[in-house]
């Protein structure tokens, strides 16, 4: 019996590292993480209380910034072509938080032991920001689009409306917008 539930205790915790399967429903995101050990729409029903930003939003950052991995990094550069080099930033996890931001937050929060690898903290911290964004820039919670420019670029550099040269990011806003409203009109239908 005692190993039956050692095994299923580490079968639980080995689900918990791979990414859900679904991941353009919100219900079936949150289906596939209801467990004991890992429920995400408690995380992000919480972050959404304390901070005021709509779940599909905190979801929709998740889904455009690292596809709900975990472990989620920026490519490599290649030195001489073939040679595996340092990484474009120090983007990380499921928000994709850069270490500077990261280290902001915890510091301003007080989660000094949040990691970017946990889903509960990652959720956190974007809620964390976009309401930086939403009270610093003036961005309205309804306004998907905008709301990930400030997050991809920084919300300094989206005061200096850096995105508009990077065609990434105006990119990946178009896409945060549109699954944004994808997610919210599927919550709506959740059990």
């Amino acid at each position: 019996m005692r190993k039956f539930l050692i095994l299923a205790l580490l079968l639980a915790l080995a689900s918990c590292a791979q990414p859900p399967r679904y991941t353009r429903n919100a219900c079936a995101i949150f289906e596939q993480r209801d467990g004991v050990f890992d429920n995400w729409k408690r995380a992000a029903r919480a972050t959404s209380r304390e901070y005021g930003v709509p779940v599909p939003v905190l979801m929709a950052t998740i889904y455009t910034e690292s596809g709900f991995r975990a472990r989620a990094r920026p490519p490599r550069r290649y030195l001489l072509g073939f040679i595996p080099w340092k990484r474009i930033s120090t983007a990380y996890g499921y928000s994709q938080a850069l270490d500077g931001t990261w280290d902001r937050y915890k510091r301003e929060t007080g989660r000094l032991f949040a990691s970017r690898t946990n889903f509960a903290d990652s959720v956190r911290f974007i809620g964390w920001y976009h309401y930086q964004s939403h009270m610093r820039l003036g961005i309205p919670y309804s306004d998907a689009y905008h709301l990930y420019l400030a997050y991809h670029s920084g919300q300094d550099g989206y005061l200096r409306a850096a995105y508009r040269a990077r065609p990434e990011a105006l990119q990946g806003a178009r896409r945060f917008a549109a699954i944004t409203e994808t997610y919210a009109r599927q919550m709506q239908q959740c059990p």
